[in-house]
């Protein structure tokens, strides 16, 4: 039998989609951690996801290994783990209580929680089909990994303050549609790719990562949580700072 040398293996390659399938795993395990009532596990978990969906795309760069089979595998895998497992937690943790309230507001619960999954689903969806026509120093809407990062964040400062999510059902309703929302949105947030590790920084620069650092290994779910909804609220800030200038700037006209 012929065959032709010159013809391409089908296959993967190892690296890139090793760490893609860490990242879907520590999705997958939050989700299980949740339905076993270990929220603050399922929390660190989504963080440790966050890490690993970082890692994959960087190490393909590095490697020269970026295929399109790697990209749509990480979208899949960003969908679990960014997508339904910030949704069921949040739903496990607070979200679950409101039909002690009523059965329409036990369906409200759920809807949200569903509204979140189907935001990071068009989130992710826009960003592959405009991931060549955009900025690529911003992304339009919420990046799903830093919504994630405010919905589990959330549950984690309250699982460390001892405060229960029934006792605060309706800010987990509002965190869950207000994240889901501002994925979909048109807010430009800075996405820091422009950002040169190999330039010269100065000396404070240095300090303040040190001490960003060292808050976090004191308390890690206030800092996290405090960082990623601080740049969660950037986006629609800086729109509305934008806005007001644009609106000045035409009444002087």
């Amino acid at each position: 039998m012929n065959t032709d040398k010159n013809t391409p293996h089908k296959g993967i390659y190892l690296l890139p989609n090793l760490f893609t399938t860490a990242g879907l795993f520590s999705g997958f395990y939050a989700i299980v951690a949740a339905i076993n009532g270990k929220f603050e596990v399922a929390a660190i978990a989504v963080f440790i996801a966050m890490i690993l969906d970082g890692l994959d795309g960087r190490v393909a760069r590095w490697t020269n290994t970026q295929s399109e089979f790697g990209a749509q595998y990480d979208s899949l895998a960003d969908l679990v783990s960014f997508g339904l497992a910030p949704s069921l937690i949040m739903y496990q943790w607070a979200l679950v209580h409101m039909n002690t309230v009523g059965a329409a507001w036990g369906k409200l619960g759920w809807m949200a929680a569903f509204i979140y999954v189907a935001c990071a689903a068009l989130r992710l969806a826009r960003f592959n089909v405009q991931i060549e026509e955009v900025d690529k120093r911003y992304f339009i809407g919420l990046a799903s990994p830093a919504a994630a990062a405010i919905m589990v964040g959330m549950v984690w400062v309250f699982q460390d303050l001892d405060v229960s999510g029934k006792s605060i059902q309706i800010p987990a309703l509002l965190m869950t549609l207000f994240a889901g929302l501002l994925m979909v949105s048109n807010v430009k947030f800075n996405s820091f790719k422009d950002f040169d590790f190999r330039s010269k920084v100065p000396h404070l620069f240095i300090l303040v990562v040190v001490l960003v650092f060292a808050l976090t290994a004191i308390d890690p779910p206030k800092v996290l949580f405090g960082v990623f909804l601080t740049y969660a609220f950037s986006g629609p800030v800086m729109w509305l700072i934008g806005k007001t200038s644009k609106a000045k700037q035409s009444s002087k006209k």
